[in-house]
């Protein structure tokens, strides 16, 4: 019997290798190529025999497409719905990605058990059997009487019973464990996952289901298999959030039909997610008085508003490599804010060790936050705490200006709304017309926004 062909699939980009390297030949990623079995030519042929000239598509001039929304169908969960755009889209493909035991299943079961109340919803497992799922739709008591169940890890087999049933939603948990018969390689491969996906997400425009797919991520948090899975699809949902913590994040990295970043927050019951439709309290500490190395951002997550505290500490450095340790917030970014900080407000830290967190395990990554951290770090510094209701963002330059982002009014609004009386912001994006309710003061410079901020 001849030994099978190996080749060496790198899982950010799909490229293959005939031995393995260090570095990807195709992306440059270090430590990315894995051993799978060389397919055969028939099955690496098989979507060029696909696209036959009997279902070629035809060529059109743009002007003769008629443009009209998608449609969307709300799946009853607030929060899940802002992330998606609205609700699912006819024919749309879904992938959500997260650690194992976060809640993907637990969501999407309490999602399809409300859905089946408007359209015929299948939910594929591969991981678990039928007795594990409808012991957790007891505990989560969700109707399940409509809610329609598959076990099954052959493709083929899935999408006959799709092709049968056609549903208005397909929930396939997980990706990884699916295999086609077509392919040699084992289930969770490199070839398996983008073949499967791939058949999936052709279904899906044929037919007009929706298909959400379950994706487990690695060690460092990307999703397992090819970069490639991430551009079939059309919307990518990865689920954020400590384990041992009760809430978790859906963030949308990527969204065709719908606003990318949107964030949904959710707090973890005994009955399942439960959706929070104020997150900006969870982000607040709530200090029983003001204290020193805290201030207060207004910040942006997609089309939707958040009052996130931001934490410093300064402490003495004892070694000679003072450290700068950032959670929440880029690590480079600091070390830059801090030569800012120096040079244009005279406030030294080299011999201070810095430490700046993001409370929540909120991730912030716009320039937005660099007035609160710098007003975070001097106060912490100083050992002085900035003002109660106090508020401020706005993106800091090299050069000490103090530069406007964007959706200056809705982040006051916010503030606003939240009971904080006063807000230090650049000055572009001083509110025409006022907001009602809170003081603002725009500042041009970093040593201006520092001296202001303790009046």
């Amino acid at each position: 019997m001849a030994r099978p062909k190996i080749l060496h699939s790198c899982i950010e980009c799909g490229a293959t290798s005939p031995k393995w390297q260090g570095q990807c030949p195709g992306c440059g990623q270090w430590n990315t190529l894995v051993e799978t079995v060389a397919e055969p030519a028939a099955a690496a042929n098989r979507f060029v025999s696909l696209a036959g000239d009997e279902g070629a598509a035809r060529i059109v001039t743009l002007a003769s497409v008629e443009a009209r929304e998608e449609t969307r169908t709300p799946t009853g969960i607030d929060e899940l719905d802002r992330v998606l755009g609205g609700g699912i889209v006819r024919g749309g493909v879904v992938l959500l990605g997260g650690d194992p035991g976060i809640g993907k299943s637990t969501l999407l079961m309490q999602a399809g058990a409300r859905l089946a109340a408007v359209g015929q919803v299948l939910y594929v497992s591969g991981e678990e059997s039928a007795q594990q799922i409808a012991l957790r739709a007891q505990r989560l008591q969700v109707d399940a009487e409509r809610l329609q169940l598959l076990t099954e890890i052959r493709l083929e087999s899935v999408l006959a019973r799709l092709a049968e049933a056609k549903p208005l939603l397909a929930v396939i948990d997980s990706i990884q464990t699916l295999y086609s018969d077509a392919l040699t390689s084992a289930p969770g491969s490199v070839a398996q996952v983008r073949e499967c996906a791939a058949q999936l997400t052709r279904y899906a425009k044929q037919s007009g289901t929706a298909i959400v797919l379950v994706g487990h991520v690695t060690k460092e948090g990307a999703l397992a298999g090819p970069r490639v899975l991430e551009h079939i699809v059309d919307t990518v949902l990865y689920f954020e959030g400590d384990t041992h913590s009760s809430y978790r994040l859906v963030r949308a990295i990527k969204n065709r039909f719908g606003a990318a970043n949107e964030l949904g927050v959710f707090g973890m019951t005994e009955r399942g997610l439960k959706a929070i439709g104020n997150p900006s309290a969870l982000f607040l500490a709530g200090h029983a008085k003001p204290v020193a190395g805290t201030a207060v951002l207004a910040t942006l997550e997609g089309t939707r508003p958040l009052l996130i505290e931001l934490q410093a500490l300064v402490d003495t450095a004892y070694g000679a490599m003072p450290r700068r340790v950032s959670v929440g917030l880029e690590n480079n970014r600091l070390a830059l804010l801090l030569a800012v900080l120096h040079r244009h407000a005279g406030i030294a830290t080299g011999d201070q060790e810095v430490y700046v967190n993001a409370v929540g395990g909120m991730r912030v990554s716009e320039p937005a936050a660099d007035l609160p951290v710098l007003l975070a770090i001097a106060s912490s510094l100083r050992n002085r705490p900035l003002p109660a209701g106090l508020i401020a963002f706005g993106e800091v330059g090299l050069a000490g200006e103090v530069r406007p982002v964007q959706r200056g009014q809705d982040r006051l609004r916010e503030a606003a709304k939240l009971g904080f009386s006063r807000a230090v912001v650049p000055k572009a994006n001083l509110a025409k017309p006022a907001v009602p309710g809170i003081e603002v003061v725009g500042v041009e410079r970093l040593e201006d926004a520092l001296e202001v901020a303790w009046r």
